[in-house]
């Protein structure tokens, strides 16, 4: 029987198979059917940084799809270009010869819409030679294209590793890329210690790799029979007072200078043979083959000199160069195919004056020997480590602490402007010292206690050559390289020079930075009770030719004495990032005991924006703090040096390498 429907008539079996199909079909056009699996791409590493015409191997995984291969792109063309860097069909990126920023590309070859992307910094910069960066000691790393403020946060960077070295790294690393050691090409960084030694590390290896050791109290380096490292502290300190101001030893304090021209890393070591009566010193310049830490030139040049004087520890009108007493603080500087090397003393300890002694390049002769104070006494060189400074013109600059002043041959408390050495002397030009003087000499308030910058020349204004100084009283001193301004004696204030600040720092122990306009302070306050922001001036704001008279921005964190030395890494003027070690930590004689230092990175357009520190995460900790250490910024990596720690090297020494993770 046939049932009746509008439009027509079935019968019942057929009314069922008409039913049972549509179920099917429902079930067919309903949500529980499965669409083809979506293809994905992922990349590693995400971020990263070579210098130029080095290689990076990139890993790509295609998820969804039997077919995992992919196809390589750089700045959006297939397999690369010359300027923007190559890639292999293995993903293997080879950077290009100028430093800029790239966006490495993998595609999924089942799904072209299916993508990934990494970006990699490529670095041109030669190399960090010298203290600070520079000649003038702005501290700024101008080339650093892997680290930006997006990019040093805890998701993506933090230690590496370290290298275990032989004592404690006062010492700034010094790092040269592209640089062929026993036939392999690597980025390479140097560094001294306290123990007298030199090592070349793989800038990159991890796990470390030491590449070379040079030991300057071997035969094969000048020592004698019986030399040791000078001890320091305690009881058996042979110099200084027993504080242990550098604790155990004195070996290497000064940073080394390099010269890429001929691969020859200058240093100067400090040796005694403590068994001998009176006890035997040297100090000795050595010139060290890059590629091996063997001495060149025929070197090394034991360092002796005199002046005629009749100053403390003078004999018969003559002054000589006491390698005991004298302490090889500041950094080396390398201008002219001259090597200059300058002193001040250990804690205090008289006699000693401030010397500078050069030498030609090749160690062929000494060409020029200063003193401070010939007919007085101290007026050491301290910079807190900071290495002379220099115009393009080869004048260099240099600041002193306390000691006889007399406008004439006594120069404590000053800074002092000198020519090239001319004629076996360095030609006096200028000078500047404060019109407190007597006051700053009466309560130990060393000039000297910060280095001194050479701003880069400006194109207008009524002072185009500047140079900017801070001491212990925390006063700024802006002064014309032209004329610095000299002595006004009996003044209130130096309103002689460009531009004189007060009360806006606690004290310096350390060199600002410069970078895009801006000084970067790191201040404190004597004896670890207090201490200071890191603080930001703005530089000819509104066309002044002068600095901001108070901070344009500050640390929200406060770093106690000794304070740091910032800084600068950018690309050009952008992505400015300040970096400073808190160092506070340094041990005895220090109230804040032993421990850690701490590396801090911030936004270097306003210092209240911390990015990241070393406190920050598990793992970051680096070994315990020096004194006035100063980070080395490169290739997306900071390197600094550290004493060590009980769970790290002994309380030995290493240095400490941070930089972008894994990822």
């Amino acid at each position: 029987m046939k049932k009746v429907w509008p439009g027509g008539s079935i019968s019942k079996r057929e009314y069922f198979w008409l039913n049972l199909g549509l179920l099917f079909w429902c079930f067919g056009c309903s949500s529980g059917s499965t669409p083809p699996p979506q293809i994905t791409v992922s990349i590693s590493p995400k971020l990263a940084a070579v210098t130029t015409g080095q290689t990076q191997t990139f890993t790509a995984s295609v998820m969804g799809n039997s077919n995992t291969s992919v196809t390589w792109e750089v700045d959006g063309a297939a397999g690369g270009s010359v300027s923007a860097g190559t890639i292999t069909g293995g993903g293997v990126y080879t950077a290009p010869s100028a430093g800029g920023t790239h966006t490495v590309l993998a595609r999924s070859a089942a799904d072209s819409t299916a993508t990934a992307s990494a970006n990699i910094g490529v670095t041109d910069l030669a190399g960090v030679f010298t203290y600070h960066n520079d000649l003038g000691r702005t501290g700024g790393n101008l080339q650093e294209f892997a680290l930006t403020p997006s990019s040093v946060k805890t998701a993506t960077f933090g230690k590496l590793f370290s290298c275990p070295v032989d004592g404690a790294i006062y010492a700034q690393p010094l790092w040269v890329a592209n640089f062929t050691i026993n036939g392999a090409k690597h980025n390479v960084v140097f560094v001294a210690t306290q123990h007298d030694s030199v090592f070349a590390f793989d800038a990159d290896a991890n796990p470390c790799n030491k590449l070379w050791q040079a030991n300057l109290l071997d035969s094969v380096h000048g020592a004698t029979a019986g030399e040791t490292v000078v001890p320091s502290s305690g009881g058996s300190a042979l110099v200084g007072n027993g504080f242990g101001d550098i604790t155990p030893e004195v070996g290497i304090t000064g940073t080394p200078v390099i010269d890429p021209a001929t691969s020859t890393l200058y240093v100067v070591s400090k040796s005694v043979i403590p068994t001998s009566n009176p006890l035997t010193f040297f100090q000795r310049l050595h010139a060290l083959d890059m590629t091996s830490g063997a001495e060149k030139f025929s070197g090394p040049i034991k360092i002796s000199a005199s002046v005629p004087g009749t100053g403390d520890g003078s004999s018969g009108g003559v002054l000589a160069f006491d390698a005991g007493t004298q302490h090889q603080r500041p950094g080396l500087a390398l201008n002219g195919g001259v090597v200059f090397i300058a002193w001040a003393s250990h804690e205090d300890r008289s006699p000693y004056h401030g010397w500078v002694i050069a030498y030609k390049a090749d160690l062929s002769q000494r060409v020029a020997v200063f003193n401070t104070t010939p007919n007085g006494g101290l007026g050491g060189i301290w910079m807190s480590g900071a290495a002379p400074a220099f115009d393009s013109g080869g004048n260099f600059y240099f600041s002193t602490g306390n000691g006889s002043f007399d406008s004439a041959s006594g120069f404590g408390d000053s800074v002092l402007k000198m020519g090239p050495p001319n004629a076996g002397v360095f030609p006096f030009l200028d000078f500047f010292t404060p019109s407190d003087q007597a006051t700053l000499n009466l309560n130990d308030t060393d000039v000297a206690a910060g280095g001194v910058v050479v701003i880069p020349d400006l194109s207008s204004g009524a002072h185009k050559q500047l140079l900017v100084q801070i001491g212990k009283d925390g006063t700024i001193h802006l002064l014309d390289r032209t004329n610095l301004g000299q002595y006004c004696n009996g003044c209130a204030s130096d309103t002689q020079i460009v531009q004189e600040i007060s009360g806006q720092v606690n004290g310096m122990w350390g060199t600002p930075a410069y970078w895009n306009g801006n000084l970067y302070v790191g201040g404190a306050q004597d004896g670890g009770t207090s201490g200071d922001n890191l603080k930001a001036f703005s530089f000819n704001a509104g066309g002044s030719g002068q600095f901001s008279a108070t901070p344009t921005s500050l640390s929200a964190r406060v770093f106690q004495f000794s304070g740091p030395t910032p800084s600068v890494s950018s690309n050009g003027t952008m992505n400015g990032i300040v970096w400073a070690i808190d160092s506070s930590q340094y041990g005895p004689p220090t109230p804040n005991g032993s421990g850690p230092a701490v590396l801090h990175a911030y936004d270097a357009t306003n210092l209240a924006t911390e990015l990241w520190n070393s406190a920050q995460g598990a793992g970051n900790a680096a070994g315990n703090a020096v004194k006035f250490a100063v980070p080395t910024i490169a290739n997306g990596k900071v390197y600094v040096g550290t004493r060590g720690s009980s769970t790290t090297n002994g309380g030995v020494g290493e240095l400490d390498v941070y930089g972008l993770l894994s990822n």
